[in-house]
């Protein structure tokens, strides 16, 4: 899908705006479709000061920190899709030492889908897990052996647990009988040709961006890189803008029935459902109990957002489903978002420790979805069954002049059970009283909206009014009308 010079240089506005008032040194960003990268731009430094001091450029290589979970998911999707997991086992079936104690003293253990969704009753470890990428194994087994301890019922809310994700790169290394890095190299990375590694590339020819964090009254602070160990299925990957780019584009790709790849599309359409919806939380109230400050509200709220499988999932009222993730760890900052319906999506890369870079990302995206949109509907309307549009033309027909054995050809057998014939002809009788009566016109199905190819509205005309109609088909091969009414336009439904 191409995308205007105008809304790229609209997009990249973003970016150095956000440098220009001090989010991070450098960033570096790419907008993409199903096809691959359509731009991609950079600015600021990769590295501050001295003889080693860089630009950033598009192919410079940044932490994407928390965008590593989708590979984690992803690898345990492929495990399963081989038929070497149950992703409805308990994680301690592949880790024994993972036994978490539960509150209110349920017998209740995780299972690798509660870990992968969210859901798994651990509390958020940001900050903890996110300095632990380098943990052994054998420090790892002690830690889950000394115990952990989980806040809710496994199963039953959204919370989110970078210790899950850490137990579930040890379930990829125990199942596959490979490290979680290798086995991530081999079957995605390598495979589908992205530059991302595990460990900062050693030779002089990688541009790798070094991470900062703001030091009071010091200006920026150079973090030391660290990695790999367990925390690496956490977020443990370097990629440039572009070819974290190419992996999003790759997932959006399987709603276009793309399967290419070691994932075939339905399982990466998978991965972007929404499993677990993560409800809001109110502000807490001061300790001395007075009410809490009111909060700004964001200037686009989803509808519904929640997790799917290593993915952040939410609904737009304006544009639909939106997937993504962000990545947030010390001295780095990235977020990876596409349009599932268009394929259209935007990542970008900052260093510096927790920048928040998915506003820029999110504010592009909708620069390019409203751009897009201008041209035609990003989000493809619904296309009736041939069977429901022949259904509104004879219903409007029967509308306007009544007959049972028209009604019996047209109708599926419930129809009539659940209100007599008789009772309809009787309900559309006074509709069109209320309407002033029928026209020459009113057999002609006017203004139809679909929202599903089941499901059709249409109206027809009276001498003072309208009858909206309304039909639903049966999920058949050769569908009939399952639900039928007719009411006055705007009124409450009739016994039609």
């Amino acid at each position: 899908m191409t995308v205007a010079a105008d809304t790229i240089q609209a997009v990249e506005a973003v970016f150095t705006g956000r440098l220009a008032a001090g989010t991070a040194p450098g960033s570096s960003w790419a907008v993409f479709d199903r096809g691959g990268v359509v731009a991609a731009g950079c600015s600021g430094d990769a590295e501050l000061g001295g003889v080693g001091g860089s630009s950033a450029g598009p192919e410079t290589l940044f932490r994407i920190a928390s965008c590593t979970k989708s590979f984690t998911a992803a690898a345990l999707i492929l495990l399963r899709d081989r038929g070497l997991l149950d992703l409805d086992r308990p994680a301690r079936s592949f880790v024994p030492e993972f036994s978490p104690e539960v509150p209110g003293g349920f017998d209740v253990a995780p299972t690798l889908r509660m870990l992968m969704t969210m859901s798994g009753g651990l509390p958020t470890d940001d900050p903890w897990a996110d300095r632990e990428e380098s943990m052994t194994r054998e420090a790892f087994r002690a830690l889950l052996t000394a115990g952990v301890r989980c806040t809710s019922v496994p199963g039953t809310a959204f919370e989110y647990s970078n210790l899950g994700y850490a137990v579930l790169g040890q379930v990829v290394e125990r199942v596959a009988g490979m490290a979680f890095t290798e086995f991530v190299s081999r079957e995605f990375i390598e495979p589908l040709g992205l530059d991302m590694h595990f460990e900062r590339p050693g030779d002089e020819g990688a541009a790798v961006a070094t991470g900062y964090r703001r030091a009071d009254g010091e200006g920026w602070r150079a973090l030391p890189f660290t990695g790999p160990g367990v925390f690496s299925a956490i977020g443990g990957l370097f990629a440039s803008a572009r070819s974290l780019a190419e992996w999003a584009g790759w997932l959006a790709a399987a709603w276009a029935g793309d399967e290419r790849g070691p994932l075939g599309s339905a399982s990466r359409r998978e991965m972007q459902q929404l499993m677990r919806v993560a409800a809001k939380r109110p502000s807490a109230a001061p300790a001395n109990g007075t009410p809490a400050p009111p909060v700004e509200p964001a200037a686009v709220l989803p509808l519904v957002s929640g997790y799917g499988f290593g993915l952040f999932v939410e609904h737009d009222e304006r544009f639909g489903p939106i997937a993504s993730h962000s990545g947030g760890y010390p001295g780095f900052s990235a977020h990876m978002r596409w349009h599932t319906a268009s394929g259209l999506g935007v990542v970008a890369l900052e260093n510096a420790t927790y920048a928040k870079v998915s506003q820029g990302a999110e504010q592009a995206l909708r620069l390019v979805l409203a751009a897009a949109e201008r041209r035609s509907p990003v989000t493809p309307a619904p296309v009736p069954w041939p069977e429901t549009v022949e259904a509104s033309v004879a219903l409007s027909r029967l509308v306007v002049d009544w007959s049972d054995a028209t009604a019996s050809a047209v109708l599926a057998t419930n129809v009539p059970l659940d209100v007599p014939f008789e009772e309809r002809r009787t309900a559309i009788e006074a509709a069109w009283l209320a309407v002033g009566g029928r026209t020459a016109e009113s057999a002609t199905p006017v203004d139809a909206r679909c929202d599903s190819p089941d499901h059709l509205v249409w109206f027809l005309a009276g001498a003072s009014g309208r009858l909206r109609v309304e039909v639903r088909m049966t999920p058949l091969a050769a569908p009939r009308a399952q639900a039928f009414t007719v009411k006055v336009e705007g009124s409450a439904a009739s016994g039609a």
